[in-house]
């Protein structure tokens, strides 16, 4: 892809994303997850199915992620949710929004509806996270892992074949963001998917997304044999058809 773009969002802090521009047309606005990019197949999908369907995109990636500038380490939940809200206000202006969220990009989706609540007109979850950090990191860890974090400000958390830096100050603010207590008034489509074989989050996840939301019209899609990331060819169709329900 080669629609990159750097937006300078400090004087050492360069957030890298990619956009397509539609005028007076919704825009879909695609999250990814911790420590992910947007490297992977859904954002090309995405902006294929935006092009298609005459619609605008964006998609960023978080500082400290993929390309952007800045240290993983010092990224928070509240560090990239506000990058997430400069850039919409930059790049959607005033129209209408598709929010999509992939694992904690559904976390942060979820936040930005303080921000947009006029704009977002539907929402769409991929292995949706919130409140992951709390409730699938630090309540799983062991006594001995607590106190290494504690002592040393941060843990390497390994996960299959990845390693994950966690910082103490990631867990607090983590914390700060807590979303399923909340409810959220709005009409409007809101759709989990959720791989059955997701390893990483479980299914309760997104159902607890779907409680939150009092008024919306509200859909379940558990993928048979789905794994966390859903980008295998299949199930990238299905996210599609299920988008397309959302935007007719």
């Amino acid at each position: 892809m080669n629609n990159f773009k750097y937006f300078k969002h400090t004087k050492d802090n360069k957030i890298r994303y990619l956009k397509h521009s539609q005028k007076n047309r919704p825009y879909l606005v695609f999250l990814h997850g911790f420590m992910s990019d947007l490297e992977g197949k859904k954002p090309k999908i995405f902006l294929k199915f935006a092009k298609k369907n005459k619609l605008g995109f964006l998609a960023l990636e978080y500082s400290g992620h993929g390309k952007s500038s800045g240290k993983f380490v010092n990224g928070n939940i509240s560090k990239w949710s506000n990058e997430t809200k400069i850039l919409i206000k930059k790049i959607v202006k005033k129209n209408d929004i598709i929010i999509i969220g992939s694992s904690m990009g559904a976390w942060i989706s979820l936040i930005q509806f303080k921000f947009f609540t006029k704009q977002i007109k539907g929402f769409l979850g991929i292995g949706s996270a919130p409140e992951f950090i709390e409730n699938l990191m630090w309540k799983k860890f062991s006594k001995k892992m607590k106190t290494e974090l504690t002592k040393n400000g941060i843990l390497n958390l390994k996960h299959g074949k990845y390693t994950y830096p966690i910082t103490t100050q990631l867990v607090k603010d983590g914390r700060k963001n807590r979303i399923l207590h909340k409810s959220i008034n709005l009409k409007l489509p809101v759709t989990m998917v959720h791989g059955q074989k997701d390893e990483s989050v479980p299914v309760m996840y997104s159902k607890k997304i779907l409680k939150i939301f009092k008024k919306a019209k509200k859909k379940l899609v558990i993928v048979k044999n789905g794994d966390h990331s859903l980008s295998s060819p299949q199930w990238l169709k299905l996210l599609e058809r299920e988008l397309m329900l959302m935007i007719n």
